[in-house]
């Protein structure tokens, strides 16, 4: 194996970009990432309200160089092995609705499905250039997904 000749910087920084090693799943790497992110937005929602939107920003604005200096490291535009754009998009679904097994099954399911179909606007978000349109695709993903929960939430059982 030869040595990795990656600064240290770079190794966290690639560390963060595929979700502490999740998105080198062989198969369905979105997914895991996006799994990773549901402990993170419980443990986010135990913050006072204000500082949720405040952690939420950071991983909103911190994500987008960390996936473009991620896809750089990895040689490719939007590698699969990048989730950070997912666990940032799984954190934004719980800034609208709170965390409960229903809404944690329901939000991970719909952004699942929202991320792999990419329908209109999200398909034409991710020719973004660089960690903005790693970013962006999921980041809508992540409103349209917390908004449809709210949505239900408000009028109808979930919750």
């Amino acid at each position: 194996m030869p040595p990795d000749y990656r600064s240290p910087l770079e190794r966290v920084i690639l560390l963060l970009a595929t979700g502490l090693g999740t998105g080198f799943a062989p198969k369905a790497p979105g997914t895991f990432g996006s799994l990773l992110a549901l402990p993170l937005a419980w443990g986010m929602q135990q913050l006072p309200i204000a500082w949720q939107y405040v952690a939420a920003a950071a991983v909103v604005v911190l994500g987008i160089p960390i996936c473009d200096r991620g896809a750089k490291l990895l040689g490719a535009k939007d590698p699969g092995a990048v989730v950070f754009d997912e666990i940032a998009a799984i954190v934004v679904v719980f800034l609208f609705v709170p965390f409960s097994l229903a809404t944690a099954i329901a939000g991970f399911v719909l952004f699942r499905l929202l991320d792999i179909t990419k329908p209109w606007p999200l398909s034409a978000l991710e020719k973004l250039p660089g960690g903005l349109g790693i970013m962006a695709d999921d980041l809508a993903a992540g409103v349209f997904t917390g908004a449809a929960l709210w949505c239900v939430a408000r009028f109808g059982s979930l919750g």
